[in-house]
């Protein structure tokens, strides 16, 4: 997708099934049991040097809130959005807007865009339904980086 899920900025506030949370920067909804989402959650605490991106596992009341106010299945492997300027994104889109914010090795996700959405959403779409099985499990929470514990919001 493109565009936005919703065409209401900040339209999760709204909401009384979503809780408050800091929504200042950006914000990534993503799998913290998936070893990919993992790592790229390690790499968003080690590129982003404004520190503005804050990162919610899908599982959390947050991150299922998020997921369902945005018609999004908490359990579905699909599942992962970008939140910035109110406006939520999802699939191999919301990664790429996510590189293009963070800049530097984000960077290279760039060339995803000249894809054509069809071939987009279907890398995507392998990707997420295969990732256990690729790149294994891994819980973010458990991960001991410091960096990445301060941008954790649930």
């Amino acid at each position: 997708m493109a565009q936005s899920v919703s065409s209401t900025p900040y339209s999760y506030r709204a909401d009384p099934d979503v809780p408050d949370f800091d929504d200042a920067g950006p914000v990534t909804v993503m799998d913290g049991e998936c070893a990919l989402c993992s790592t790229g959650a390690r790499l968003i605490a080690r590129f982003d040097n404004l520190g503005e991106f804050r990162i919610c596992r899908a599982q959390s009341p947050l991150g299922r809130a998020l997921l369902e106010h945005y018609g999004l299945a908490p359990d579905d492997p699909e599942s992962w959005l970008y939140i910035v300027d109110g406006r939520a994104y999802t699939s191999l889109d919301a990664i790429i807007r996510m590189g293009r914010r963070i800049g530097g090795v984000g960077w290279v996700l760039q060339p995803l865009r000249l894809a054509p959405r069809p071939a987009q959403d279907w890398l995507y779409r392998k990707l997420a339904r295969n990732r256990y099985r690729l790149f294994g499990r891994g819980d973010m929470c458990a991960i001991p980086d410091p960096a990445l514990r301060a941008r954790l919001i649930e």
